[in-house]
Order: C-alpha cells, then sequence, then structure tokens
C-alpha cells in the first residue's frame, strides 16, 4: 500500500474481469488507486478490461497477484476456491497483501490458504446486478456491500466499500450463504417470475409486455420493500376462488411453461395472507384445492408415457 498526502492508495489487481471485476476495479480507479493489472481468459473479459480499464495490463493470474497489494478476486464460486490455493501455493500470494474477494456465498474459509500465506483477507459482496458495462458505475452509489473480515481488516473492508460509494452490511461467517440466497431468491427469481409474467400477456396479445408490467411493477416492488406483506393485492387476498381457477386454465391453454411458478408462487400467497390474517381459512382452502386440482392435472396417469420436454 502506498501513502499520499491524504489517504492510502492501492496498487489493485483483479482476477476474473467478468461482469463484476472489471466495474469494480474501474471504480476504484475513479477513487484513486491505481489498477495495475487484470486478468480474464474469455474474449468477454479482454473486452471489459479495454472498455472498463483502457490501459491496464492483460496478465495471467500469477503475474496480476504478484503486481498488486489489493488483489480482488471476482471469479465463479465455484472456482475460487482453486483459484486462491493456486495462488498461495505458487507464492503469489504474500504476506502483507489484501486478497478480497467478491463471492456472496463465501466467507473467510475460502481464503485461508491466502491468510496462511500472510495476507489480509476480506469478503466483499456487492448486492447489485450488473451488467459489465459503464452503466453499472453510477448504480453503485448506495449499494449494499456485505462484508465478512477479522478485526484487523474491518477498517480497511469499510473504506473500500466507502470509495465504490457503497453501504456496508457486516455478515457473519456462518450466515454467508443464508444472506447470498435471501439476495438470489429476491433477484434472481424476481428475473424468472417477470419474464413469465410477460410470456403470458405476449400470449394475451399484449404488443408491449414489458410496458404493461413497468409502472405495476414498480409500484410493486415500493409497497413491497415498504410495507412487507401488508402490499398483497389482487384475487388471492380477496378469496376469489374463481378468478384463480379462470387463470390456471387460460394459463394451462396459452402459457403452460409458466403454469408451475404461477402454483408455487399462489401457494405462498395464500400461506402468507392467512398468516396476515386477510384471507379467511376456509376461502384459503379452497383456493388450495384449486391450485392441487391444476397440479394432479398435469401429472402424468399411471403408466402413460410422460409428455415430452423441449431440449
Amino acid at each position: 500500500m502506498k501513502s499520499s498526502t491524504s489517504t492510502p492508495t492501492f496498487r489493485v489487481g483483479v482476477i476474473g474481469a467478468g461482469r463484476v471485476g472489471g466495474v469494480l476495479a474501474a471504480a476504484l480507479r475513479d477513487a484513486g488507486h491505481r489498477v495495475v493489472a487484470a486478468g480474464g481468459e474469455s474474449d468477454a473479459s479482454r473486452h471489459r478490461i479495454a472498455e472498463l480499464l483502457p490501459g491496464t495490463r492483460h496478465a495471467k493470474p500469477t503475474a496480476v497477484a504478484r503486481a498488486c497489494d489489493l488483489l480482488l478476486l471476482t471469479v465463479p464460486d465455484d472456482m475460487l476456491p482453486n483459484v486462491v490455493t493456486m495462488l498461495s501455493a505458487s507464492g503469489a500470494i504474500r504476506e502483507g497483501q489484501y486478497v478480497v474477494h467478491t463471492s456472496g456465498r463465501h466467507g473467510l474459509g475460502v481464503l485461508e490458504p491466502a491468510a496462511a500465506a500472510g495476507a489480509h483477507v476480506v469478503a466483499m459482496h456487492p448486492a447489485m446486478t450488473f451488467t459489465g458495462t459503464p452503466v453499472d458505475l453510477p448504480r453503485l452509489s448506495g449499494c449494499v456491500f456485505g462484508l465478512t473480515a477479522g478485526p484487523g481488516e474491518r477498517a480497511i473492508a469499510e473504506r473500500l466499500v466507502a470509495d465504490l460509494g457503497g453501504r456496508p452490511m457486516w455478515v457473519a461467517e456462518e450466515m454467508r450463504t443464508l444472506y447470498h440466497a435471501g439476495l438470489a431468491h429476491g433477484a434472481n427469481h424476481l428475473v424468472t417470475l417477470v419474464t413469465e409474467a410477460m410470456e403470458i400477456l405476449t400470449a394475451a396479445g399484449a404488443d408491449d409486455p414489458a410496458g404493461t408490467l413497468r409502472p405495476l411493477l414498480a409500484a410493486a416492488l415500493d409497497n413491497a420493500l415498504e410495507h412487507g406483506d401488508a402490499a398483497l393485492t389482487g384475487p388471492i387476498v380477496r378469496g376469489d376462488v374463481n378468478t384463480v381457477r379462470a387463470h390456471l386454465e387460460d394459463i394451462e391453454a396459452n402459457a403452460p411453461q409458466t403454469l408451475a411458478s404461477y402454483v408455487a408462487l399462489a401457494r405462498a400467497t395464500v400461506d402468507r395472507a392467512v398468516t396476515d390474517g386477510r384471507l379467511l381459512p376456509i376461502r384459503a382452502a379452497a383456493i388450495r384445492r384449486v391450485l392441487d386440482e391444476s397440479v394432479d392435472a398435469q401429472a402424468p396417469a399411471p403408466g402413460s408415457t410422460p409428455r415430452p420436454t423441449l431440449p
């Protein structure tokens, strides 16, 4: 770490210049740090380095690690243990270096080989979706970063988040996977849900399904974040059994690929509406029967040939 007349700056190296790595490195560069090397094997990674980090040296992982005093590891979760082990065993990670990974699932345990080499280790996961383009940079403002670090690294971890324009959220080592599951359930599954809703609207004849949904979804998301279950509206909360039945029939006829998720989420909504006291148990039981009947109708008869599935 180098000292300046104000605050210390890092020589930053990034391994895995994918959608996350290139953007975070560019944001740290904009905050005054010097990005000295980046590594990425794919053509897409090389393009991101050129676009987001112009002039930055492209190098092999060991060369990136040796060139920097803050190493960002932004590789996929399943690759991270092998990358840390390889870099540590090769001597590319050294005493006093800062090694930071951006995995949501992993905490400090995966960085044990680096810690054994004398490095300071930090888990720093941005709770944000990335495109890997410059449009991501302003989105980091106010972004929450899930942090896990030892007492000696907490100040640096918080300083890095501040440099990125984000807000720290401390996550216990044993809760990292649960933290990540909450984010994945909310964001990744939301994409699936919205895409399926657009497919249903398209089947109904909408020429702009995204435009149809956008104001409704924006309001629903804001209300849900502000009020939780109290934001629920629609036929299930009202106990409109026949409306739910009609939904299921038309979805099966026109957009059957979305039926399973509709049923699963309808069941969850029934449970939450009953717990919230807004749906009478007798109405909930009737809606559950309709949902069960829909699932039973999809099940192949005993001894029959299952429906072919698309590859």
